[in-house]
């Protein structure tokens, strides 16, 4: 068995890569970091090493690598005859790797299975985005060429902290994982992926994910850079910041709750989980890494303001919520940041106004019943 996967950064070697080899695939990576593939192309093996409770080091073998910029024709082979295409490239990048998925359909043999296709993102849907970007690309052609490949949503979760220059090709990550799978598309043949579990309907799972693991995760990053904390595990153990993501924590539970049937019990024990992997001491992970990127962590449907609008729809409390959008407003560290404070800068110019800035930043309309609560937290930049 093969599978072809695109992102051979640190979640696709230490997680998607990892599982797809203990599944007894041949992973083929593809990837444009040239350095990176060249060091994956020249080695035999790299290790995931499992830090924290119960890790151990786990030996990954049977693997290539290819440049899908510089040789796309090569990538565009190896998914013809594949048996499974995975990503981990961001969910902004899925509409550059559809060419070459379009390109290994178009080449696939008509008696060959369809290609398993799932997009391991933090984003709702996001094998269905792909899907539609390959089928755009595809037009007309995309009716004969759809039978060749099906196509299932997932909800992955592994904490891949930064890691050590010194590191080559081999990447740390936490025991913890969890692969979910819509079941549906791949009609009872399911692929060989040790450890995930199949689901009738995945929306609840992903949710839960983005709402609990993400949410939780960006708001100890923004209220632990406030606060002048440099790890994630360090930020937790402040009293004050780890009262701050538990109260957020609290509001996204009684959201999936109300929204998905999840019992108290369930989203506690979820929870709590979640939260003793973040205090994990033995992940380097660091408040400027995890908060990276906060225009695109404060847009509509992501992890603060998607639950957070959500929640205010149903007349739920949101508090903790804008707390941790209150702290993003005034992070630093990458270039996403700097475009935000350059946009704050316009406001307090009266170059823009408190609530264009909410608009263009979050997304909300300005009739939703959240906008006046956060225009007035960007306000009071001024």
């Amino acid at each position: 068995m093969k599978a072809v996967h695109f992102g051979a950064g640190n979640i696709g070697r230490g997680f998607v890569g990892l599982l797809l080899h203990e599944g007894g695939y041949e992973v083929v990576f593809s990837d444009v970091a040239a350095p990176l593939v060249d060091a994956l192309a020249a080695a035999e093996s790299y290790t995931v090493h499992e830090v924290g409770a119960g890790g151990q080091d786990r030996t990954v073998t049977g693997f290539r690598a290819l440049n899908s910029a510089e040789s796309p024709e090569a990538v565009a082979a190896e998914v013809a005859d594949a048996d499974v295409v995975t990503t981990a490239v961001g969910p902004t990048i899925l509409k550059l790797i559809a060419p070459h998925i379009l390109a290994g359909l178009r080449e696939r043999a008509e008696d060959a299975a369809p290609l398993q296709v799932m997009a391991c993102e933090n984003a709702i849907g996001a094998t269905d985005t792909l899907r539609e970007h390959i089928a755009e690309l595809a037009g007309e052609e995309w009716g004969a060429l759809s039978s060749n490949a099906v196509f299932a949503n997932t909800a992955v979760d592994r904490i891949v902290p930064g890691q050590p220059s010194e590191g080559g090709i081999d990447v740390t990550v936490e025991p913890f994982y969890e692969w979910a799978i819509e079941q549906g598309a791949f009609g009872g043949r399911l692929p060989s992926i040790p450890g995930a579990h199949f689901v009738d309907e995945l929306g609840p799972y992903i949710e839960r994910k983005l709402f609990t693991v993400n949410t939780g995760h960006a708001t100890a990053a923004y209220l632990g850079q406030r606060a002048g904390l440099d790890a994630i595990a360090e930020a937790l153990a402040d009293e004050k910041v780890g009262a701050g993501v538990a109260a957020a924590l609290e509001e996204t539970s009684a959201l999936l709750r109300a929204k998905h049937g999840f019992t108290d019990e369930e989203m506690t024990e979820y929870r709590t989980t979640i939260l003793d992997r973040f205090r994990n001491p033995a992940l380097p992970d660091t408040v400027d890494r995890v908060g990276r990127q906060p225009l695109r962590k404060l847009s509509r449907s992501e992890r603060l303001i998607g639950p957070a609008a959500e929640a205010a729809e149903q007349g739920l409390a949101v508090d903790g919520l804008l707390s941790a959008v209150d702290a993003a407003l005034e992070f630093t560290g990458d270039e996403q940041a700097q475009q935000l404070h350059q946009l704050l800068d316009r406001m307090r110019a009266a170059e823009v106004s408190p609530e264009a800035v909410t608009a263009e930043v979050t997304g909300l309309d300005p009739v939703h019943p959240l906008f006046d609560r956060v225009r007035d937290i960007v306000a009071s930049r001024l």
